[in-house]
């Protein structure tokens, strides 16, 4: 078995990237969404660079990360990036360290805390 912490940055935010989009997928199934067009509205409301800027900060200024992963949080951010989308580089620097968490976090298995994270920021979704 492979030592995730191994991984760097930009590897643990390509994988939380994809894991992330398919947990906000499925909560809008659970919301009852069925129509396409709805679904991808509310996809794109929590799989972007500025909600996912808020959301690590959220996390960070209510103290509900541990040592571990703040600093899986700061692999990612500081991951050197070649190009970024129609975003400022700090948030999408910050964005991509959401995303390594998530990432180092399921190939972790640790699907548990995940769900616990989510919850947290995403609570009254």
């Amino acid at each position: 078995m492979v030592n995730v912490k191994l991984y760097n940055g930009m590897t643990l935010a390509y994988i939380g990237d994809a894991y992330y989009e398919l947990l906000i997928r499925n909560l809008a199934l659970e919301k009852g969404l069925t129509k396409v067009k709805d679904i991808h509205k509310f996809v794109t409301t929590h799989v972007n660079s500025y909600a996912q800027e808020k959301y690590i900060f959220y996390l960070i200024n209510n103290d509900l990360l541990t040592d571990e992963e703040t600093e899986i949080y700061k692999k990612g951010r500081n991951s050197a990036v070649k190009s970024h989308r129609k975003v400022d580089l700090q948030t999408y620097h910050n964005a991509t360290g959401f995303e390594a968490l998530i990432g180092y976090l399921y190939l972790n298995k640790a699907l548990e805390r995940i769900d616990y994270l989510l919850n947290a920021i995403l609570g009254g979704v």
